[in-house]
């Protein structure tokens, strides 16, 4: 997406303003580091909660799921509307829904009240990440542009990291429903920084594919509704079939209406790039593996080590931090030098070693010592992934098609990381696992191992990536495509 935004020209609202560029990258920044941080910052929170609400395994996943499936449906959405109605505008109500979202997440007493909050924080979190860089690139210069996409990727990656710390700082020294409440300020604060600080735009006004939207997200909805209740309701059961059998179906017909509409939610013939093809499934099965094993490890720190929320955030600092470091050097020195199939097939292999390995050691008091290597090789192979992903995504991609794809590749990894956790989620229910320091650790080394296997199974999809040669190849013909057509320029001129 920022390869995109580089080439967009900025609006005229835009290039009349001169602020400076620290206030528009606060304004910008702001709302969109709430939306990445409440990504993860409930993962800490989660035992607390469902100790104070009366919240059972299967409502805690929820919790997470509500958060991202409803963001992943409205990604490509919240695009087009900030297209039709302007994207300030459409940023500026986000951060209201979003804030508003927080304090309905903070004053909820009932599991429902929670995951209908988290369902409402989701769709404003939607519209922040795609807009917020979108109109920073649009109220800055040319000049300075690439410096503020890459501070603003530096925030946005530290949202991401952050959130386990911060959730669990502020669920021991606060309260859990402080990880909701501090949104609220930030929100009110960024709002009038927005109105001063970044201009409105607009972009090709086309059609909204609201039927699109529906079947897709009702589809999915449909499909983690059935593997949540699985275990409970039998997979055998009217209830569980129905919903599988009916959430296919909708995708299906999804997959339909994109074809044939004119106007897609998600253009289906970017994937008749091989790169953007395979981008997309190590993207979705990463995510898969990875933040569904999240989600089943963060726990085990507190149900059965009896951590505090604040220390299992600290303790997983050598997962969660190393990306900040190993992505910026992968896409800076690796990528350039061996291209992108080469560093996200390690990435994968380095992280589900690091899943297998913890998998393997957990036993109810197993000690840090033994968990910070396997941690710190998964970071470091989610960090040799980030980077990589995004080039191959946008590689050989029309410069009007990279929002679209930026756009498709982050909602098809929260599709994932939804499906990891209710996935690995049923796989520890179906061990017989509970939320209890005796009942948790075999079943939860059941879910482990199985998003391991996932992540290593990825590396088979990596390898369909192109390869150095091949990318070097494309870069020389469209460079050859490119002098040909400044040849027949000039000659035309000179006729």
């Amino acid at each position: 997406m920022a390869t995109a935004l580089l080439d967009e020209p900025a609006a005229p609202a835009a290039r009349n303003r001169t602020r400076p560029l620290w206030l528009v990258l606060l304004a910008a920044s702001l709302p969109m580091f709430m939306a990445t941080l409440d990504n993860l910052v409930v993962t800490n929170a989660l035992p607390v909660i469902a100790r104070n609400i009366n919240a059972g395994i299967d409502e805690l996943q929820w919790v997470v799921n509500a958060y991202t499936l409803s963001f992943a449906t409205f990604i490509l959405m919240a695009v087009g509307l900030g297209d039709r109605l302007g994207r300030r505008t459409v940023f500026l109500i986000a951060t209201g829904l979003f804030i508003t979202a927080s304090a309905l997440a903070g004053l909820s007493t009932q599991p429902w009240e929670l995951i209908a909050a988290r369902a409402l924080q989701g769709v404003g979190g939607a519209a922040l990440m795609p807009l917020s860089l979108t109109l920073l690139a649009g109220s800055v210069s040319e000049r300075m542009r690439p410096a503020a996409i890459g501070i603003w990727g530096g925030i946005s990656g530290l949202g991401v990291a952050l959130g386990p710390l911060v959730g669990g700082a502020v669920t021991q020294g606060w309260s859990w429903q402080g990880i909701f409440w501090i949104n609220v300020p930030i929100g009110l604060i960024a709002i009038p920084l927005v109105l001063f600080a970044v201009g409105n735009s607009f972009g090709e006004r086309l059609r909204a594919d609201v039927i699109g939207l529906v079947l897709a997200g009702l589809g999915v909805l449909g499909v983690v509704y059935g593997i949540v209740r699985g275990n409970d309701a039998g997979w055998s059961s009217l209830e569980v079939l129905g919903a599988l059998i009916g959430g296919a179906v909708l995708i299906g017909l999804f997959l339909v209406r994109e074809a044939t509409t004119t106007a897609p939610l998600l253009p289906l013939r970017l994937f008749r790039s091989r790169s953007f093809s395979a981008a997309n499934v190590v993207g979705m099965v990463f995510s898969f593996g990875i933040f569904g094993s999240v989600f089943i490890l963060i726990q085990y720190l507190q149900v059965v080590q009896g951590r505090s929320p604040l220390m299992s955030g600290v303790l997983t600092m050598p997962w969660t931090l190393a990306p900040l470091v190993v992505a910026p050097l992968t896409g800076f020195l690796i990528v350039p030098r061996f291209g992108t199939r080469l560093p996200i097939a390690v990435g994968l292999a380095l992280s589900a070693i690091g899943i297998t390995w913890i998998g393997w050691m957990m036993t109810p008091d197993l000690p840090y010592s033994q968990m910070f290597v396997p941690f710190a090789v998964t970071g470091i192979g989610m960090g040799l992934i980030f980077a990589p992903s995004s080039t191959a995504v946008l590689h050989r991609m029309a410069a009007a098609d990279h929002a679209k794809a930026s756009g498709t590749n982050a909602t098809l990894r929260e599709m994932g990381t939804a499906l990891g956790v209710a996935v690995l989620t049923a796989v520890f229910t179906g061990a017989g696992g509970q939320l209890t320091p005796t009942g948790y650790v075999d079943a939860a080394r059941h879910a482990v191992f199985v998003g391991g296997a996932v992540l290593a199974a990825s590396v088979i999809a990596a390898l369909f990536l192109p390869s150095r040669s091949r990318e070097h190849g494309d870069a020389r013909a469209e460079e050859g495509v490119e002098v040909t057509l400044d040849t027949v320029a000039v000659g035309a001129g000179a006729e």
